[in-house]
């Protein structure tokens, strides 16, 4: 029998690569492997065994979908010890398996989805919460330098993103772990260090937070989000922090007072209700839509439900019927979701914008694509039907509906079929939107068909449906 093999890890997806490829080309199943965390070379015994040699492996035979690939790179800079014999395993699988990674509901795919998500998130702080102050250099010229304290191991990774928004400036970004430096010309790394002291004075310090006191929107406040996305640790490098305690203050009134500026039929009490949400939503003028002199269609569905599938909006039957989904593509819906399994009387449907944006030719009503900004006027709405329903799932159908959920427009054919952890402890799915497959021309209409049961089929398994097999 085999010896167990000690493999080292580390952040670097290549060194990892190399030895896994080794490792799977030579037949050593992944109970056989013991991954360390760290960032040495791999040990001078690993291939002591004549079998496991390099030059004696056929790497040329190990397969990793591109799924893998993209998500091994982020997910190997995740801290957690457990990641590199994650890998592995799926890199293992994968040779007999090789669909595994689009399998929404196997633990590993699940596993190496939390890691990536994680890692993304980090990465997102860093872009978003760096903040950089002059200082004198000793040469005499300006730099600018930030403090950051990363979660996982992505500064490096991050590095080239400062690099493209900052080109023509001298920038060093100082960890607890490492730091990187740009001086116009080059990126190199160096040793970390505390924060640093000394800062100058920034010119645009007042300017900003004159800004961002300016776009502070108490609609879109919710406080133990802002701090799960913002935690306090950040608050110290960020001017804007200063100005936080008094704003959250008199959040819910000013959120009030806008609510009501969006229409004068807004004169009704805080709506707490469903019933109250429809109310308010009937009465809302709050953006052109609203003002096209359409009726609202507003959700509708069991209360308990578990599930809340989101469109983007109402159509032209939609509209005249007052109910969601009843048109074309809410047949097509219909039909698919039956297929999968999943019980539409048992589920909230509802849409991102509530009224029908359209262009009118003559008797006909043209569907219009809603803007981000109207898609974020209405998010509100949207956001009250969730917190007061608390589905534990929602089905996003479209990137318009994945922007009034996330708050950003998705790329659909990127992130559909995979489970997307939301604040609110809700799963998001994403998926094309079922008008989408009735504008296809026919010789990609089955292709995009079989996408879009594959995604519902991921979904009713998550939830515990019965599916049923495609016709």
């Amino acid at each position: 029998m085999t010896k167990a093999i000690a493999a080292v890890g580390g952040h670097d997806f290549d060194h990892w690569r190399n030895i896994a490829r080794t490792l799977v080309s030579a037949g050593m199943p992944p109970e056989q492997v013991r991954w360390s965390d760290a960032d040495t070379p791999a040990p001078a015994d690993l291939f002591a065994d004549a079998a496991l040699r390099p030059e004696r492996a056929d790497s040329g035979k190990v397969a990793a979908s591109r799924e893998f690939v993209t998500a091994a790179k982020l997910a190997i800079l995740h801290r957690d010890p457990a990641r590199h014999a994650l890998l592995y395993r799926l890199l293992w699988r994968l040779q007999h398996t090789r669909t595994l990674m689009r399998d929404g509901a196997d633990p590993d795919v699940r596993q190496i989805d939390r890691l990536v998500r994680e890692v993304r998130r980090d990465i997102h702080k860093m872009r978003a919460f760096v903040r950089f102050n002059p200082v004198t250099d000793p040469d005499g010229g300006e730099r600018y330098v930030a403090w950051f304290e990363p979660t996982h191991h992505i500064v490096e990774a991050n590095a080239d993103f400062f690099v493209g928004r900052f080109h023509t400036m001298r920038w060093s970004i100082v960890t607890p772990q490492l730091a990187v430096h740009w001086d116009g010309t080059s990126l190199t790394t160096g040793p970390g260090g505390a924060r640093p002291k000394g800062s100058g004075e920034d010119p645009f310090a007042d300017m900003w937070l004159r800004y961002y006191a300016a776009i502070f929107n108490p609609a879109r406040l919710k406080v133990a989000a802002m701090t799960k996305e913002m935690p306090k640790k950040y608050w110290r490098n960020l001017p804007e922090a200063t100005l936080i305690p008094e704003l959250i203050a008199g959040a819910q009134e000013r959120e009030r007072r806008m609510v009501m500026a969006g229409g004068a039929a807004l004169d009704m009490p805080w709506p707490a209700t469903l019933d109250e949400v429809a109310a308010a939503v009937t009465a809302c003028r709050a953006c052109p839509i609203g003002c096209n002199g359409t009726r609202a269609v507003v959700g509708e569905g069991p209360q308990d439900s578990a599930l809340m599938i989101v469109g983007e909006q109402p159509g032209d039957q939609e509209e005249i019927a007052g109910r969601p989904f009843v048109g074309p593509a809410g047949q097509v819906l219909d039909a698919h979701l039956a297929r999968a399994g999943i019980d539409r009387s048992a589920t909230w449907m509802t849409n991102a914008v509530k009224h029908f944006k359209h262009e009118s030719t003559g008797k006909r009503r043209l569907h219009q694509t809603p803007t981000a900004g109207e898609i974020d006027h209405c998010r509100w709405w949207l956001d009250r039907e969730r917190e007061i329903l608390r589905p534990r799932t929602i089905l996003a159908l479209g990137a318009s509906a994945g922007r009034a959920v996330l708050g950003r427009t998705p790329n659909i054919s990127r992130e559909r079929g995979r489970p997307m952890a939301l604040g609110d402890g809700s799963t998001l799915w994403l998926t094309a939107h079922p008008s989408y497959l009735l504008r296809l021309p026919e010789e990609r209409r089955a292709d995009e068909d079989a996408l879009f049961h594959a995604d519902l089929i991921a979904v009713a398994r998550f939830i515990g449906t019965k599916t049923s097999a495609p016709s």
